[in-house]
């Protein structure tokens, strides 16, 4: 498999990669400075292809924030799955996280009866986990599909989409847990231009251009401020950079 540039060096083999601690090479983050932000991620490609955390970390230092940024990510994991593996638990006890973000499966939130069965319990337990730690949970609201997913009444991304806005909105209201909305974003990106080549050509993985807006999606989430004039572009052209910019603060602040 070919991966998307600047993802192979995160790949351990076999499409599954563990990597903790992208910026420090320490073994676990340490609060040096209250001005520095701790965020571990928790997922699977979603997460990490194009190094999306590594984008978010490069868009904090652009914007004068202190950063600190750990992944645990394995290609097509669920949060039950990683539950079940400890290596997520034992990252977030090793670290001194200020924030645990935490991404589902990418069909798993949209389907009730399995997020009933399957997320929401995991998400309860590591909520818990991340709470004795002295963090806090935030979840990483995913996009739909580019076709959809017929095949489980959803016609179109839109339809998948209001289901993800749905299963993972629930939770956060349970849990009184932080939202960093990128579905929502990609949505609204696409509603502007539909020419935009948010997905991967498989219609599910992100592209550069996705993973961009992932990060400044994060960005505006955790730092409350618009990612708008950053320098940091990932190697996206200034306009490109600038637009997607734009409506990650649009989504997030306004």
């Amino acid at each position: 498999m070919e991966w998307p540039r600047g993802t192979r060096r995160w790949v351990l083999a076999a499409g599954a990669l563990l990597a903790l601690l992208l910026l420090s090479g320490a073994s676990a983050p340490r609060r040096a400075a209250a001005s520095t932000l701790h965020v571990l991620f928790i997922g699977n490609s979603y997460t990490y292809y194009n190094a999306m955390p590594g984008m978010f970390a490069d868009l904090m230092r652009a914007g004068g924030h202190g950063v600190a940024v750990g992944m645990v990510a394995v290609g097509g994991a669920t949060l039950a799955r990683h539950l079940a593996e400890r290596r997520a638990l034992d990252a977030i006890d090793r670290g001194r996280w200020d924030y645990v973000v935490l991404q589902e499966q990418s069909v798993l939130p949209s389907l009730a009866g399995q997020r009933e069965a399957e997320m929401y319990p995991a998400v309860r337990v590591f909520d818990e986990h991340i709470r004795r730690a002295g963090a806090h949970t935030m979840l990483f609201l995913t996009w739909g599909r580019r076709d959809g997913l017929p095949e489980r009444g959803f016609p179109t991304m839109a339809a998948m989409q209001a289901q993800l806005d749905a299963g993972y909105g629930q939770m956060a209201r349970e849990i009184a847990a932080s939202i960093a909305p990128v579905g929502t974003a990609w949505q609204k990106a696409l509603a502007r231009d539909p020419a935009l080549k948010l997905w991967a050509h498989d219609g599910s993985h992100p592209s550069a251009e996705g993973s961009y807006l992932a990060a400044c999606v994060f960005y505006a989430t955790l730092s409350q401020q618009s990612p708008e004039g950053l320098p940091c572009r990932a190697g996206l052209s200034d306009a490109h950079a600038r637009f997607l910019q734009r409506i990650a603060a649009e989504t997030v602040l306004h």
